[in-house]
């Protein structure tokens, strides 16, 4: 493919072999990996750009605190924890932002004109901007389909979308008191449910929200190798993050209950020593980032899942990848590159935090939400299961291996919060004028 050399470059050869090292802690037993990390565990939040959370963050990365609105430099806002509303972030809103190469028209929707050309600081969410100081964060990372939450999530688990480039039409979304529950898979509901995919022509299709392709989970699972996905349960808001439920082989046998974990039970598994080879972790609904709820809680909840991890026997063989699944209709002063239909999308962050992981790094190398399964691919001898894994890095330059692991910084303290994360608060006296909770609905 066109992205082989100029945007996603490889660092291995095709068949890696694991080799034999000595293990510490208490790593899983009888497994082999290429070098001293027993567990992954590889967690994606929502809806942020790289100049969102890290455009201020300087010491050598790429971020942006002036924007670029229709033609006009505008300087990025204060953004709150609190949102009064969504931004577009569908595929449609994506072109609209890039709008013909002008990458100058982010401000759609009702709410976009309040909240898309704004930024955090240190002091908003400061254990984002400290695990950047004390491991490794990516400026050249990009969401995989340039598109919202869906397609990146497939290619989370996969390393790709089987086309698709844009969430189900047709949901049903069922109303409840702790929550909008729907699901984007299998178990879709609604009425005439569908997903636009394209081909290898760029024709356009319809398909079922139900898909055959292969995902790393079936693949490690055919080498011995344990794993699971932590997700909001099926009665939770959130639930339609699970992409495995979206895998047809996965979701009507019996993988999908034997690998599927309650996202509630994230910090009991991780202070019982419990976790699996490789974890994916997707949260619920209101812990996630997704505007308009409130980052503090998310960054909360993150922390504790950190804090966690540092505290356990687990840590000194753990790498820890965290992402944001796309956009979300912030700015981001960085054109993504087209490497075929469906991607890639905007610049979104992704921190690296492993006891071998170089201290205060910034990560210049071109990767998506592929690359962390390319280092999961190498760690475990995984054949490379598409071409986007296939052609992106194996993050190896991030970390020292030669070195013995680095002992904790932590724990990282957590940011005060008023609630309890969710209630949504409708009667917010802070809210922009004019950007009231539910205009224009």
């Amino acid at each position: 493919m066109a992205f082989a050399g100029s945007v996603l470059v490889a660092c291995t050869s095709d068949n890696p072999t694991p080799k034999k090292i000595v293990k510490s802690g208490s790593p899983p037993v009888g497994i082999d990996t290429q070098w001293p990390i027993q567990r992954v565990v590889y967690l994606m939040l929502e809806n942020r750009s790289f100049d969102n959370l890290f455009g201020k963050y300087g010491k050598g990365s790429d971020g942006a605190t002036v924007g670029n609105k229709l033609g006009q430099e505008v300087p990025l806002g204060r953004c709150p924890q609190w949102l009064s509303g969504d931004l577009p972030h569908d595929h449609a809103a994506a072109i609209n932002c890039i709008n013909g190469g002008e990458l100058d028209n982010f401000a759609g929707g009702i709410y976009g004109p309040y909240y898309s050309y704004t930024q955090f600081d240190r002091t908003d969410l400061p254990n984002y901007w400290r695990w950047a100081d004390d491991f490794v964060l990516s400026d050249r990372f990009f969401a995989s389909a340039l598109g919202p939450s869906h397609p990146n999530h497939l290619f989370f688990i996969a390393g790709q979308s089987g086309g698709t480039f844009d969430n189900p039409e047709n949901i049903k979304v069922k109303r409840s008191p702790d929550g909008d529950i729907k699901s984007w898979g299998c178990d879709a509901y609604g009425n005439g449910v569908f997903i636009f995919t394209k081909d290898e022509q760029g024709n356009l299709n319809k398909h079922s929200t139900c898909f055959d392709f292969k995902t790393v989970g079936q693949q490690l699972s055919e080498h011995g190798v344990d794993w699971a996905i932590y997700a909001a349960d099926p009665d939770q808001s959130g639930y339609f993050w699970n992409a495995y439920n979206a895998i047809g082989p996965v979701f009507h046998g019996d993988m999908f209950h034997e690998h599927t974990r309650s996202v509630d039970n994230i910090v009991t598994d991780i202070k019982k020593e419990a976790l699996p080879s490789v974890t994916w972790i997707t949260p619920r609904f209101e812990q996630s980032d997704h505007p308009p709820w409130n980052s503090a809680f998310s960054h909360n909840w993150v922390t504790d899942i950190v804090n966690s991890l540092m505290a356990s026997p687990m840590w000194p063989h753990t790498a820890v990848f965290i992402t944001w699944d796309e956009w979300g209709g912030f700015y981001d002063h960085v054109m993504p590159k087209q490497v075929d239909d469906v991607g890639l999308g905007f610049r979104v962050p992704l921190l690296t935090l492993s006891p071998y992981a170089a201290k205060g790094a910034i990560d210049h190398a071109v990767g998506e939400f592929s690359t962390p399964l390319r280092f999961i691919s190498d760690n475990w001898g995984l054949p490379y299961l598409t071409d986007r894994i296939k052609h992106t890095h194996n993050f190896e330059h991030v970390f020292d291996f030669k070195k013995p692991p680095r002992k904790p910084d932590g724990p990282y303290p957590k940011i005060p919060v008023a609630g309890d994360g969710f209630t949504f608060p409708k009667h917010y006296k802070a809210w922009p004028k004019g950007a009231k909770p539910g205009q224009g609905e």
